[in-house]
């Protein structure tokens, strides 16, 4: 199912909260998608692109010993960006994503693998999809749907 970035901007205008995206893979498209929309501005707060593992660090918090115990591409990093881009924005629920765009990547992360997090007030999840080896320009695609899809659900309950 594709989601709309507008479908997202609406959800979040009803409930009157703001929006930030910490992302890797996927080098600011989320944060594009959903400004492409007129009148984003009422309800997306920032992006930030941390697509280098200092950055990370530097910008939204993440520990370096955790990307060097599980790596960039892990739950626990797409949980650690998600929670510092709620911490460092005015925004009420974040999504991140880390993950290998391709071409490449290994047995244990493959081409394809992402992972997401979001956060809320509440706590922080996190899940990983696999997209399969279909291109770096259709992995990152797949990203940003699966990204707003969580964005729509995460925003419509809080």
């Amino acid at each position: 199912m594709t989601v709309s970035a507008t479908d997202v901007l609406d959800v979040a205008k009803q409930r009157g909260v703001m929006i930030a995206t910490a992302e890797s893979c996927t080098g600011g498209l989320i944060a594009g998608a959903l400004t492409d929309i007129p009148g984003s501005s009422s309800v997306f707060d920032r992006g930030f692109v941390t697509y280098s593992n200092e950055a990370k660090a530097e910008m939204l918090g993440v520990d370096m010993a955790l990307i060097e115990t599980h790596g960039a591409v892990s739950r626990p990093v797409a949980e650690s960006m998600a929670a510092g881009a709620l911490d460092k924005s005015n925004a009420a629920i974040t999504v991140s994503v880390t993950g290998v765009a391709g071409p490449g990547g290994t047995v244990a992360k493959p081409e394809g693998m992402v992972c997401f997090g979001i956060a809320t007030a509440t706590g922080v999840r996190s899940e990983t999809q696999r997209f399969g080896a279909i291109g770096r320009h259709q992995v990152r695609a797949e990203t940003v749907n699966y990204a707003l899809k969580l964005l729509l659900n995460g925003t419509a309950n809080l």
